[in-house]
């Protein structure tokens, strides 16, 4: 069998080491500026981890060599990036049978849109399957067993990725027919661990970061399901399981961007010292422009965009969000109605 995986980024490398013994052949395909020496000739990327891949493992910048008879497309390209590859997909005459397996987390920022979403945009008739779960890139490197989902409406379609790419002791797979539910619990946890850094680093205690994890679920969960997701996807895998292990793990790229935000450090600075993408600063602005559009409240992602997209102090983040208006907590059960 053949894997052909977009994106030579972190997660894409790590995801390609990670199937080695599950494929006969894998194919990462990138830009041309992308592929250096390194990876080419050696198999080998040093940062921001250190990836050593198999021999067997091609590269190729030919997109249309990439995927030819391959058996699954797994994509792990910048949010920002998936509609491009996508019109080149569809350039490259991409199957309609074979599986796109998306394990990027985010939302397109001028759209709005789930990565589902910009993938059918493109290409109407595709198999989409979502891969989302708690996996950090450095944990799964170091052998480090964890769990995650596959999700597609064609149940038959998530089975097959689910047999397919299970790697056993180390990789176990869920499938789920909650798209809606399982991409958007990845996608928004982002922005909660940022806040979860920015508050570690700012030492305000395990009271706060509990408190900070039950109020950023109740944000997820709220906007989720006003979207059409199904409330219980959100305690799982995707969704609670994703946001425990991202906001308490400095392997965490999100976390790392919060934890510097919180030192007051700018995020300029901060996504050039980090030298690779942290998909929850783009989503802060789409979660806040998504709540405007739905008419939610959701302050502690409003919170971060603020600490990201402006001038305003850690001190101040806090303060808004400590001494906002009193109200009744809201039970998960009203929130999802």
């Amino acid at each position: 069998m053949k894997l052909t995986v977009l994106g030579p980024g972190c997660w894409g490398l790590t995801l390609a080491w990670l199937m080695n013994e599950n494929f006969d052949e894998i194919t990462i395909w990138g830009r041309e500026c992308d592929l250096n020496e390194d990876l080419v000739v050696n198999k080998h990327c040093s940062k921001p981890l250190e990836v050593q891949l198999d021999k067997k493992v091609e590269f190729t910048a030919d997109l249309k060599e990439a995927i030819k008879n391959t058996d699954i497309i797994l994509s792990v390209v910048a949010t920002g990036g998936v509609r491009s590859v996508c019109e080149q997909l569809k350039e490259a005459g991409i199957k309609s049978s074979t599986p796109l397996v998306n394990a990027s987390k985010g939302l397109e920022l001028n759209t709005l849109m789930r990565m589902s979403e910009v993938i059918r945009d493109v290409l109407p008739l595709q198999k989409v399957v979502i891969l989302s779960g708690p996996t950090l890139a450095k944990e799964v490197l170091n052998g480090k067993p964890t769990a995650a989902c596959v999700a597609c409406e064609d149940i038959d379609t998530a089975e097959f990725v689910q047999r397919t790419m299970n790697v056993p002791n180390r990789f176990r797979l869920y499938t789920n027919t909650d798209v809606i539910g399982v991409e958007l619990g990845g996608s928004l946890k982002n922005v909660i661990a940022i806040a979860s850094g920015f508050a570690h680093s700012m030492e305000l205690g395990d009271n706060c970061m509990g408190t900070l994890l039950t109020r950023g679920m109740a944000e997820i969960v709220r906007l989720s399901v006003k979207l059409g997701a199904n409330p219980s996807t959100l305690y799982g895998l995707s969704g609670m399981g994703d946001l425990i292990a991202t906001c308490s793990s400095p392997f965490s790229r999100n976390y790392t961007v919060g934890s510097l935000l919180g030192k007051g450090k700018k995020i300029d600075d901060i996504l050039r010292e980090l030298g690779s993408v942290a998909e929850g600063v783009k989503t802060s602005k789409a979660v806040c422009d998504l709540a405007k559009k739905l008419d939610l409240e959701v302050p502690v992602s409003s919170a971060i965009y603020e600490a990201v997209y402006t001038d305003i102090t850690p001190e101040q983040v806090l303060s808004k969000l400590m001494n906002r208006k009193l109200k009744k907590e809201e039970c998960y059960d009203k929130v999802c109605r």
